[in-house]
């Protein structure tokens, strides 16, 4: 919640860096594609996977530390939910608060949150931000150079590495894409399955929020992220980690480090639909 809550900005346009760079999946030898040319593959096969996650839940837990000017923690929360996929957005339902179950009006409200959350996502379009400020990966071309394209083992596994870097000089509209003029990192892709395993991304210049938000994100945020396989058939999310550092009404500093841990993955729709399946059957079933 925290990544998604305080990095909206800009979660989108890392996904989109993300699948832009993914752009790059050939057999080993084979030279790198032209990012372009695949990107509509790379595209379909985002859609394909969406379907397959939609079958899936996990659980988040996530740490946020407040650090004082000298570095040192002055306050640490904790967080756990359950995540899953409504139409392709994730949804997230918090269980725990600094380690302690959600008591009875808790649970109600963060229910009702829910029910509100999921409800918009069967009306959101798959590949549009279900909150915050989205931009297409097309889009994200235009603004963003990627160089440095090689390949390298990552856990074990060929990826094709990808540097980017945003554009001075594009001329953006909205604050994802004014956001992305001000990041560079770099993405290891997998090779076989074209998937995100790792992504590493940083403001390279401070950044003003405008809306009312009132907030500039200073240069040197950063942002770590990492994806597995799970049960040989869909990646999903195993962590992330960063460090923000905003001035806020241009009186107050903020600086924050995260993390965010993600596990426990089960698929949870076939197996319902075959357990049904089973119970009708032993119910039409002659004694």
């Amino acid at each position: 919640m925290y990544i998604r809550n305080h990095f909206g900005l800009f979660g989108c346009t890392l996904l989109s860096i993300s699948i832009l760079a993914a752009a790059g999946q050939q057999p080993a030898q084979a030279p790198l594609p032209d990012i372009r040319q695949l990107m509509r593959e790379v595209q379909e096969h985002q859609k394909q996977l969406d379907q397959i996650r939609e079958n899936y839940t996990y659980t988040s837990y996530q740490v946020v530390q407040d650090i004082d000017a000298d570095g040192q923690v002055k306050k640490t929360e904790s967080s756990e939910y359950e995540d899953f996929f409504v139409s392709g957005h994730v949804i997230e339902r918090k269980v725990k608060s600094n380690d302690k179950p959600l008591d009875e009006h808790e649970q109600q409200k963060e229910t009702e949150r829910v029910t509100k959350l999921v409800e918009k996502a069967q009306k959101t379009p798959r590949g549009q931000s279900l909150e915050g400020p989205s931009i297409s990966i097309s889009r994200v071309l235009e603004i963003m150079d990627v160089s440095n394209e090689r390949r390298e083992l990552y856990r074990n596994d060929p990826t094709i590495v990808f540097d980017f870097v945003g554009r001075k000089d594009a001329k953006t509209h909205g604050m994802a894409e004014d956001a992305s003029k001000k990041l560079q990192g770099t993405v290891w892709i997998n090779e076989a399955d074209r998937q995100v395993a790792h992504l590493e991304v940083r403001f390279i210049d401070n950044f003003r929020m405008v809306g009312g938000i009132l907030a500039t994100v200073q240069k040197g945020s950063s942002f770590r992220f990492d994806q597995s396989k799970v049960n040989g058939e869909i990646w999903l999310p195993t962590g992330a980690e960063g460090t923000v550092q905003a001035r806020l009404l241009m009186f107050k500093n903020l600086r924050q480090h995260f993390r965010e841990r993600d596990y426990d993955y089960q698929r949870f729709k076939v197996e319902t639909q075959q357990q049904t399946k089973e119970a009708k059957s032993t119910s039409n079933q002659k004694p």
